[in-house]
């Protein structure tokens, strides 16, 4: 066979990331409300007062309730962890005249969408169970979409050029992400949370998650119409063979054959420090808004703009990951954005309330010092979230792109449900709020420990690539 040019299709790639801007459109608005959801409806219903006099009164009570928070949330990533692997197996089997990926995204897509705006009309009318209920199903559903939403990536894009697609597909997701965070600037959940119970505004809260829904809709669709998921696969396959021969693994793979020990235990190694940097990860993002509000009395807004700062870093960061793993490699780059984003956090941990009132309900001035923790912070992670998949669907052949996705979203999966019900009983006995900078510091550490220990450096080979610029160009 002759040399092949590998040469990454942007465009393309782009059209592809609006699976990903749906996903981080509809977890950024879940991440941000729900825990404060929960928390407010356990704190007015085990205490029968309002979280807006809790957090006059006993600080203590709010703390006392996150273990419950905790596990709701846990129990969702609980049912992530079973579906993720079942659909990422069973879109590899599946054959459409749309696809194989396709039919999970868009029944996916469109179910949770309808589902999604319930969860603040449940809340809004203290319907615990309603509320629950309705976040299982859009969990549920979501899982339908997400890991073969996540694999169509992989499947038309060659091993040596994922990393760089891999950034692009980020870049489109971080999009969506903003959308959310602008919301809860101009919508902000503090208003919300502490109006007194006659004067809260369902609209305050339905807005974002309506307009949530609707953007995953459209998006669902742009990929429908412009991604032909048949046709490229078949166009693609020459480029895609080329891809395997040059593959960053240490033994070559073969789907006829036993995984060969050195990839295996690459596998594990990745997945297992991935386990600890999401446990790490996710409390940061199931807690900060309870912290900011509870803990540092500020403005939920200050959440938003955290999340824009972080995702601008993030931003960056995903546009050059690909560009430093292929000088360095990708295991560098991973333990390097480990090790950043652990220095950023152990500065997290001397962040305190300030005292000074700013706010219209008396929240206090927002600590400066976090923007810089959470620029460093979301640049650090993007170098790490860039190279951390594709790795692992480096060791696999296409036929079997779903189930690695599975195993990666496993590792995240199972680390997101073990961290909010295991930092919940920390700040139950800890009775500080505290904790959540110090946990994730530790486990970011050990993380980085174990990745950079365990994990081989193993550079793509560079025959039959295109160099520069001139790879990520093109739109044939």
């Amino acid at each position: 066979m002759p040399d092949i040019k590998l040469k990454l299709n942007v465009k393309r790639t782009a059209l592809i990331g609006f699976a990903f801007f749906g996903i981080l459109l509809l977890w950024q608005v879940y991440d941000s409300w729900c825990p404060t959801f929960l928390t407010d409806i356990f704190a007015r219903r085990m205490y029968g007062i309002s979280s807006a006099e809790l957090k006059t009164g006993d600080p203590e009570k709010l703390l006392n309730v996150q273990w419950l928070v905790g596990i709701i949330m846990a129990c969702d990533n609980l049912a992530a962890l079973i579906l993720l692997p079942i659909f990422g197996s069973l879109s590899d089997r599946t054959r459409s005249p749309i696809g194989k990926r396709m039919p999970y995204i868009l029944t996916g897509t469109f179910v949770a969408a309808v589902a999604f705006p319930f969860i603040p009309l449940f809340f809004h009318y203290s319907n615990i169970a309603g509320m629950v209920v309705m976040m299982a199903v859009v969990l549920i559903f979501m899982m339908m979409y997400r890991n073969p939403a996540v694999a169509l990536m992989p499947d038309i894009t060659p091993k040596p050029l994922r990393a760089k697609a891999n950034g692009i597909i980020n870049i489109m997701g971080y999009l969506g992400g903003a959308f959310a965070t602008v919301l809860g600037i101009f919508l902000p959940l503090s208003s919300y949370i502490n109006a007194g119970d006659a004067a809260r505004n369902l609209w305050t809260v339905e807005i974002p998650f309506i307009a949530a829904s609707v953007l995953m809709v459209i998006s669902a669709l742009v990929l429908f119409f412009t991604v032909r998921e048949n046709e490229l696969a078949e166009k693609l396959r020459p480029e895609l063979e080329m891809g395997e021969r040059l593959a960053a693994v240490e033994t070559p793979v073969d789907d006829d054959a036993p995984m060969p020990k050195a990839n295996r235990d690459m596998l594990l190694a990745i997945l297992g420090a991935e386990f600890l940097w999401f446990m790490a990860d996710n409390a940061i993002g199931t807690y900060i808004g309870n912290y900011v509000i509870y803990y540092l009395n500020s403005v939920s807004s200050a959440t938003m703009i955290l999340t824009i700062v972080g995702g601008l870093a993030s931003v960056a960061g995903f546009a050059v990951a690909g560009i430093i793993a292929d000088r360095i490699g990708r295991k560098w780059t991973i333990s390097a954005g480990l090790a950043v984003t652990v220095a950023a956090l152990a500065v997290m941990c001397f962040a305190s309330p300030t005292g000074r009132v700013t706010g219209p309900n008396g929240e206090y001035a927002f600590p400066a010092l976090l923007y810089a923790v959470w620029m460093i912070k979301g640049f650090g992670m993007a170098l790490v979230h860039n190279c951390s998949f594709p790795m692992v669907v480096e060791l696999c052949s296409s036929k079997k792109i779903g189930r690695f996705t599975g195993y990666y979203y496993a590792a995240s999966m199972s680390a997101q449900t073990l961290t909010p019900i295991l930092l919940g009983f920390i700040f139950n006995v800890s009775k500080a709020w505290r904790a959540l900078p110090v946990y994730s510091a530790v486990l970011l550490a050990l993380s980085c420990a174990v990745f950079t220990l365990l994990v081989k450096n193993i550079r793509a080979k560079k025959s039959g690539n295109v160099k520069g610029l001139e790879a990520i160009g093109g739109d044939e």
